[in-house]
């Protein structure tokens, strides 16, 4: 997968969200900001 630049416009995507609903960078669009936060295994037993 290539890096994204800084400043660059983020791809459409889709993800589950903490409540089990699928959220899409679009249903944000032109009304608020996004942060995508990424814990590779955070909340996983180890």
């Amino acid at each position: 997968m290539a890096m994204i630049a800084p400043g660059a416009v983020a791809p459409q995507f889709k993800l589950d969200s903490h409540l089990g609903t699928s959220v899409s960078l679009s249903d944000f669009a032109g009304k608020q900001k996004v942060l995508l936060v990424f814990y590779p295994l955070a909340f996983t037993p180890t």
